[in-house]
Formats: structure tokens, C-alpha cells, sequence
């Protein structure tokens, strides 16, 4: 009788969020070993192996396709092969598509294991001056503008800080609403691309800070400092 092949395994990779030096060397190991790695954009993901000098099949993973696209890669996962999932920056699942597929490979019995690294979350929280011990990681506001100043208003009892992230356009908008809900002396630490050249921190009042990168596009993470009293 012909033997069963043996279960392969999943690897959640993290990468550089932006320096490709700040890679482990674990990561580097992994993405040459495995037999294909998830991404969730082609383009983004062909040009981070690029950079870190990987040859290796690319498979689509986000949240036009996941639905679908899963089930193969357990099939692929069951069938003895190793794959690598990583994000377009930093670490994979957490804020971006990949749930679904663990729901299935915890399912099927498939061993996974987490490739630790950069994480811009963790960058930025290396920042903060005021107390961390406690946070809220509120994530990506609504896209819809009518539902964005509510969401933020939920917050505004709370007495430990939230961090918010959100793609680079909006930058300007979210700082915006930001001081219409808490003020204009709110304070705030915003970190913007992180790791780069152009890495640049601002610590202060919101308005101040709108004040000197309104209309910039720029990857950020911001941290609203909510167990500090407000600056009159």
C-alpha cells in the first residue's frame, strides 16, 4: 500500500517594514526553503523577494480571492508542500488577509509556525514617552467619511492610548478628524515610514503636527495619547 505524503507545514513570515536589512536571518532561511510563498499583491510581493534575492513561486492570497484561493493551499499544504505567507510589510495576518486560511489549516490538522520579526506596530510603540502597559489597537477607521468621526468618538472616554493606522492618503484626513474629535491639543505620537531614509517622528498636539505634514502621503502609525492630560 502506497504511503500517505507527509503533512506539510505553513510559515507566517514577517519581513522588513521598509529598510530590507532589518530581515532575520531566520526569514531569509525560510523563504529559500519553502516550496512557494503567499502574497497578497503580485507586484508588491515579486519585488520584496527581489530585494531579499528569492526565487520562488508566488501565490496570490487577499480579500478579492481568499475565499476561493484557500482551499487549494491546503490541498497544496496537505499534500506534503511548505509555504511561506507573508504580508506586503512587516508581520502577515495581522491587519491583512489570512484568517480564512488558518481557520482551514487549523482544521485540517496542518502544523503552522510564526517567523517573528519587524512589526511596525512594536516599532512605533518603542517610541511612546507615556505609559504602554495598557493599549487599545483600534486599526483602520471606517472608509466611509460619515462613520469615520463616529468611530473615533467611541474612544474618547478612554484613558489608555489608541493607535490607529491607515493607508498613506489619508493621512491628513484621519489627523483631521482626530483633532475634531479630541482637539486641537491632543496630544500624539505619529510615526511615519518607519525604517526608511525618509523615517520621520512627530510628538506633540495633533494640531501642531497637522499643521506640518498636512497634505503628505506617508506610511504611518498613529498613537493617540489618551492617559496624559490634555495641554491648555
Amino acid at each position: 500500500m502506497e504511503t500517505p505524503p507527509t503533512t506539510g507545514k505553513l510559515y507566517i513570515v514577517a519581513t522588513h517594514i521598509g529598510n530590507p536589512k532589518d530581515i532575520t536571518l531566520r526569514a531569509l532561511e525560510i523563504l529559500n526553503q519553502v516550496d512557494a510563498v503567499i502574497c497578497e499583491e503580485y507586484r508588491q510581493g515579486s519585488r520584496l523577494l527581489h530585494q531579499l534575492g528569492v526565487e520562488k513561486e508566488l501565490v496570490t492570497l487577499n480579500e478579492h480571492n481568499e475565499a476561493q484561493e484557500a482551499p487549494n493551499l491546503v490541498k497544496r499544504l496537505l499534500g506534503g508542500e511548505t509555504l511561506a505567507v507573508i504580508s506586503d510589510a512587516g508581520t502577515p495576518v495581522f491587519a491583512d488577509p489570512g484568517q480564512h486560511l488558518l481557520t482551514l489549516i487549523y482544521q485540517a490538522g496542518i502544523p503552522v509556525s510564526p517567523i517573528p520579526g519587524p512589526a511596525s506596530l512594536m516599532a512605533a510603540l518603542s517610541l511612546c514617552d507615556f505609559s504602554i502597559d495598557r493599549f487599545i489597537f483600534a486599526g483602520f477607521p471606517p472608509r466611509k467619511s460619515q462613520q469615520r468621526e463616529g468611530f473615533l468618538a467611541n474612544f474618547s472616554h478612554e484613558t489608555v492610548p489608541i493607535v490607529l493606522m491607515d493607508t498613506p492618503y489619508r493621512l491628513t484626513k484621519l489627523l483631521q478628524e482626530v483633532q475634531s474629535v479630541f482637539g486641537k491639543q491632543q496630544q500624539i505620537l505619529l510615526a511615519c515610514d518607519l525604517t526608511l531614509k525618509t523615517e520621520a517622528i512627530f510628538r506633540g498636539c495633533v494640531g501642531d503636527i497637522l499643521h506640518q505634514i498636512a497634505g503628505q502621503k506617508r506610511e504611518f502609525i498613529l498613537i493617540i495619547d489618551l492617559n496624559r492630560p490634555k495641554r491648555t
